[in-house]
């Protein structure tokens, strides 16, 4: 079989374990405390998509509106979003990141890098070097996944 007909069963083993071990270990080395999946998923839509309102995140990630606002109740608790009338229609409520969210991802980033830097360090120049070819594609991928991904893709059950 071709190898672009291949099942592609290994790479998704793989880019799971490799995303439970980043996911997972990574913020206790950043000193951050985790946060549940849900928050999790609609953190990382406001910062990507800051002044959202809760029906937009609501579609971003799949979510029922009502465990979205939950879940941003919890992150405003957390001193991570906050929610503002809009400037322009004032019965419209835009999520926002704050200062301490933008402060933990670049943390968490900065952790990712150092950690995945030194395990990279310790690879074969051929496997370095397959790695950064295969980014391109590793972004097709996820942008491929997430235009295939709608409110019945992620479940927040």
């Amino acid at each position: 079989m071709p190898h672009a007909e291949r099942p592609p069963a290994e790479l998704a083993a793989v880019l799971r374990s490799l995303a439970w071990t980043v996911h997972n270990g990574i913020p206790d080395r950043a000193g951050i405390e985790p946060v549940p999946r849900t928050e999790l998923s609609v953190l990382k839509e406001v910062l990507e998509h800051p002044g959202a309102t809760v029906g937009e995140l609501s579609r971003i990630v799949g979510m029922h509106q009502p465990n979205v606002s939950a879940a941003i109740r919890r992150l405003e608790a957390r001193d991570l979003v906050r929610s503002g009338r809009s400037d322009t229609d004032r019965r419209v409520n835009r999520i926002s990141p704050t200062e301490r969210a933008f402060a933990e991802q670049t943390s968490i980033i900065e952790t990712w890098m150092g950690s995945l830097g030194e395990a990279f360090a310790t690879l074969p120049d051929a496997q370095r070097a397959a790695l950064t070819d295969a980014l391109g594609g590793l972004q097709a991928l996820d942008d491929a996944l997430r235009d295939r991904s709608g409110p019945s893709a992620c479940r927040d059950d």
